[in-house]
């Protein structure tokens, strides 16, 4: 995990990427669109191009669609949401189930600062597997292979092949691969 926060306070251009980034993503939440539609919308939303096998259910919530990238073959379930201002890498073959919540940003403990907006960057995976209803706090690396159980709040980072569960998600075991 990253000791380093950025900080944000009141700015223009912010706010307005993150209205943009909420008006499509309102857009892309209002109907059923195709694949390529959903694809279409991610694209404008992150404003980079988005892998042809990327899956993602609707809705999605969305606060910032620059802080987004999505890795080959990954695929988001219904009602994921993204606070991602701090940045969000979804590694390739990544699964993120339903429900879950990536928040890569927080506000410091003392009243006189929480105005601020402080974000540490989240990094999915190669491979990771979200089960539903996982809570992945800012700063957190998930790591290749590894596995969260439905449920978790990761506080730390996840190492590499490990299952974890539980609040705060702890190691379970090690995956064994063939």
């Amino acid at each position: 995990m990253t000791d380093k926060a950025n900080v944000y306070v009141g700015s223009d251009k912010l706010y307005a990427d993150v209205q943009r980034t909420m008006q499509l993503a309102a857009e892309l939440n209002s109907g059923w669109h195709t694949e390529a539609e959903v694809r279409d919308y991610l694209t404008r939303i992150t404003g980079r191009e988005v892998p042809d096998d990327v899956r993602v259910f609707t809705p999605l919530h969305i606060n910032y669609g620059p802080g987004v990238t999505f890795g080959k073959d990954c695929f988001l379930n219904f009602g994921c949401t993204l606070l991602s201002i701090g940045g969000i890498a979804i590694g390739d073959g990544a699964f993120i189930g339903p429900h879950c919540t990536l928040a890569t940003e927080y506000h410091p403990e003392d009243i006189a600062q929480r105005h601020q907006l402080l974000t540490k960057p989240i990094t999915i995976g190669r491979n990771a597997w979200l089960g539903a209803n996982v809570t992945v706090l800012a700063g957190v690396t998930v790591g290749d292979n590894a596995i969260v159980a439905a449920g978790s709040v990761v506080t730390k980072d996840v190492p590499a092949n490990m299952v974890v569960a539980g609040t705060p998600a702890r190691p379970l075991r090690e995956i064994h691969t063939s």
